[in-house]
C-alpha cells in the first residue's frame, strides 16, 4: 500500500475514510459483484455503503458517484500550473543554486520511505538546493492575505500583522531576533493569532500540508538511520502576492510577470518553527491512520469540521455517505445567521453539524423552546404552517425609495488566480459579460426590447468595450443600480473605475446609486431605520417562504415568485459561465457561437429574474 501526501491528508480527516476507500475500491475493482452486494445475506451496512458510493449504468458498468468533476477547477488548471511555474522561477531568482520544479508531478523531486509495510511518498513543488541548505517550497494558489490578516494589537489600538516581509519573504515577528514585538501587540495577542496556523481546517490548512511534507522528508532520513546526514532544511509556503498588480507586459501574447513597484507575483512564508511544532501532531495523525488501516471500520463517526461541509475541500464521501441523512430542504442547518447554534435544556450549546450528530435533522426537529430569535421563529412558523411571512409596510416604503429608471444589472466574471490584464491582481473578478434590463417606470420593462447584453468575444482584454457599452445605456445622473447582492456589482464597477480612470467619474456615480434586491426581501437595518422603523422591525426579514430553506440566493427566491427556471438552459449557473468563457479557444466556430448565445440567454435571465421578483413584490404589498 502506498500513502501519498494527498492520501495522508484525506486519511487523517477521520477514522472512517480509509475504510470507505476500501469498500469503494472493492466495488470498482469488481472483487464483489453488484448483485452480491444486494443479497440480503451480505452485511446490510456494506450493501448500503456500496449503493451510496457507486451506481450501475444502463450497460452494466459501475460508476463512481463520489468522484464529482469540478468543471471550474478543470478550466482553471492551466492557470494553477502557471502559478507553480512562476513560483519556481521566482524561488530560483531569490535563492540561486539548483532549483527543480515541473508542471508534471512525476518530474518533481520526490521523497519516500517504508514503515510497517506501507510506502510513504511525496513530491516537492519547488526544490532548491545550495551549499548551505535545501529549501522545500509548497506552492498554493491562495493569496498572502490569508496569513497577513492574522493581526494583533492593544485594545482600541492599531492592528499589526504577526508577519514581517523582507526580501519577498514573510517571517513570524516573534521569530525575528530583536524584533520589538511588544511595541505592536501583547504577547498573548500574538500567540493567539499564531495559534490559528495550527488549525488545519481553517487558516492552517496549507501550513498543515507543508508540515506533512516535512514529516515525510525527515522520516525518510530517520528510518534510514541517516539523521547525522540530515541537511539543513527550510520550509516555505509560496502563495500569490495580494499586493501585486500586473503592469500589462506581454510576450507572444502571454503575460510576463515582472517585479512591479517592488512586488513579485509570488511571495514566500518561512515556516520552519511552525512546521517543527506540527510534527508531533502529524505523528499522532499517522498513528491514527495506521489504526484505521488495521481496523477498516466503516461505522459512522461524528460529523465535524473535518468533513468540510459546504467548503471547497468537502470530503468526497460526505454528500453520498456520511451526510446523506441531512435533508436537502429545511434541515436544522437552515436557520439563518446562526453560527452559535442553540442552547439545550441542560445548558449545552449545539451548533452546525453537532445538531445532526445529536439527531436534530430537520428544521422542525429543533425544540420550539430553544428558539429565541424572531427570524428563527418566522422560519419555523412558515415551515410548520406552509405559509409566507410578509412585512408589507417595510417593503412598500423601501419600494418608494427606488428612483426610475431602474437598471437591473448582472455581471459574469472570471476569478482567475493570475492577473491577465493591465491593472489586475490575483483573483480579481474580471468582468467579461453583463446583462442590463432597464425598467423605465414601475413594471414597465420588456424582456427583450429593454435588455442589453455585452459579451466578450474573445478571452482577450475587452474591459474598456464593456465599460463603454455600460455607460451607453446607464445614465450616471439618474435612476437606480439594482442587483441581487449589489455589493458584487458595485465592487466590479469600483475596480473598473480604478483601472480606467478616464471613466471614473461616471462609473462612481453609478456605484453610488446602488440598491439591493435583498434589502426588500431580507433586511437592511440602516435603510429601515432611516425610513422610521424601530425595534424588532429592524432585525427581522421582510419576506420568508418555506421554499427558501434559509437562503436568499436568486436560485432560491426566483421559484417562489415566478415560473421562470434555469433547468432547461445550456448555461445554468455562474460556474457554467466561467467554464464556457475559459474554453473559448478550444471551440470551433459553430460551437463557440452556440455557447456564446447560451451565455447571453443565461445572463439575461439573471436580470429578468430580478424584474419578475420586483413585480411580484409590488403585487404582494398592494394586495388588500
Amino acid at each position: 500500500m502506498t500513502i501519498s501526501k494527498t492520501r495522508f491528508l484525506n486519511y487523517s480527516r477521520c477514522p472512517r475514510y480509509v475504510a470507505l476507500e476500501g469498500v469503494k475500491k472493492d466495488a470498482l475493482d469488481g472483487d464483489l459483484s453488484y448483485d452480491m452486494y444486494k443479497k440480503e445475506e451480505y452485511q446490510s451496512e456494506i450493501s448500503e455503503l456500496y449503493q451510496a458510493m457507486v451506481d450501475v449504468d444502463e450497460d452494466g458498468n459501475v460508476v463512481d458517484k463520489t468522484e464529482v468533476v469540478n468543471r471550474q477547477l478543470e478550466a482553471m488548471l492551466p492557470y494553477y500550473k502557471r502559478v507553480e511555474f512562476e513560483a519556481g522561477r521566482i524561488v530560483s531568482l531569490m535563492f540561486g543554486g539548483k532549483t527543480i520544479y515541473a508542471q508534471e508531478t512525476h518530474d518533481q523531486v520526490k521523497y519516500e520511505f517504508c514503515l510497517n509495510g506501507i510506502r510513504y511518498l511525496c513530491y516537492v513543488d519547488v526544490y532548491n538546493e545550495s551549499e548551505k541548505c535545501i529549501n522545500i517550497v509548497e506552492v498554493k494558489a491562495t493569496t498572502s492575505k490569508k496569513y497577513t490578516d492574522l493581526a494583533g494589537g492593544y485594545r482600541k489600538g492599531k492592528k499589526y500583522s504577526i508577519f514581517r516581509k523582507k526580501n519577498n519573504i514573510y517571517q513570524l515577528k516573534g521569530e525575528i531576533e530583536g524584533y520589538p514585538l511588544e511595541n505592536e501587540m501583547p504577547l498573548e495577542s500574538y500567540e493567539r493569532e499564531r495559534q490559528k496556523l495550527f488549525d488545519r481546517y481553517r487558516v492552517g490548512e496549507y501550513v498543515h500540508d507543508l508540515a506533512v511534507q516535512r514529516f515525510f522528508i525527515e522520516s525518510m532520513y530517520k528510518l534510514r538511520h541517516q539523521e547525522d546526514k540530515l541537511p539543513k532544511f527550510h520550509y516555505y509556503l509560496a502563495v500569490l502576492n495580494q499586493n501585486y498588480v500586473f503592469d500589462g507586459t506581454y510576450k507572444d501574447n502571454e503575460p510576463v510577470y515582472h517585479e512591479h513597484h517592488g512586488e513579485e507575483l509570488i511571495t514566500l512564508f518561512q515556516l520552519d518553527q511552525v512546521t517543527l511544532e506540527y510534527l508531533p501532531l502529524i505523528e499522532k495523525e499517522n498513528e491514527s491512520i495506521l489504526k484505521a488501516i488495521h481496523d477498516m471500520d466503516t461505522k459512522p463517526c461524528p460529523l465535524g469540521i473535518s468533513c468540510g461541509y459546504k467548503a471547497q475541500n468537502c470530503c468526497k464521501y460526505f454528500q453520498s455517505v456520511c451526510g446523506k441523512c441531512i435533508p436537502l430542504k429545511n434541515s436544522s442547518l437552515c436557520y439563518v445567521n446562526n453560527p452559535f447554534g442553540f442552547v439545550t435544556d441542560d445548558n449545552k450549546r449545539l451548533k452546525g453539524l453537532e445538531l445532526i450528530n445529536a439527531g436534530y435533522l430537520h428544521l422542525l426537529d429543533i425544540p420550539e423552546r430553544w428558539i429565541t430569535k424572531k427570524n428563527h421563529v418566522i422560519q419555523r412558523e412558515c415551515v410548520l404552517n406552509h405559509s409566507q411571512f410578509v412585512h408589507k409596510e417595510k417593503i412598500r416604503k423601501a419600494l418608494a425609495c427606488l428612483e426610475y429608471p431602474i437598471y437591473h444589472l448582472d455581471f459574469e466574471t472570471f476569478p482567475c488566480p493570475l492577473p491577465r490584464f493591465k491593472g489586475e491582481w490575483p483573483y480579481i473578478q474580471s468582468p467579461f459579460e453583463f446583462s442590463l434590463h432597464i425598467e423605465s417606470s414601475p413594471g414597465v420593462c420588456d424582456p427583450y426590447k429593454d435588455n442589453v447584453v455585452f459579451l466578450a468575444q474573445t478571452t482577450g482584454d475587452e474591459r474598456e468595450e464593456l465599460i463603454k457599452e455600460l455607460l451607453k445605456y446607464i445614465d450616471p445622473d439618474k435612476g437606480t443600480l439594482f442587483a441581487q447582492n449589489v455589493a458584487f456589482e458595485k465592487g466590479r464597477i469600483k475596480e473598473l473605475a480604478m483601472i480606467f480612470p478616464k471613466y471614473k467619474e461616471s462609473l462612481m456615480k453609478i456605484y453610488n446609486r446602488g440598491f439591493d434586491l435583498l434589502w426588500l426581501l431580507n433586511n437592511n437595518k440602516e435603510l429601515y431605520e432611516r425610513l422610521g422603523f424601530k425595534g424588532e422591525d429592524l432585525e427581522t426579514f421582510n419576506f420568508y417562504d418555506e421554499n427558501l430553506s434559509g437562503s436568499f440566493s436568486i436560485k432560491k427566491t426566483l421559484p417562489v415568485f415566478s415560473e421562470l427556471s434555469y433547468k432547461d438552459l445550456v448555461v445554468k449557473n455562474g460556474t457554467d459561465a466561467i467554464v464556457e468563457y475559459a474554453n473559448y479557444e478550444k471551440m470551433c466556430k459553430e460551437v463557440l457561437k452556440e455557447k456564446q448565445d447560451a451565455l447571453r440567454v443565461y445572463c439575461a435571465q439573471d436580470t429578468w429574474a430580478m424584474v419578475e421578483i420586483l413585480n411580484a413584490l409590488r403585487k404582494i404589498v398592494n394586495e388588500a
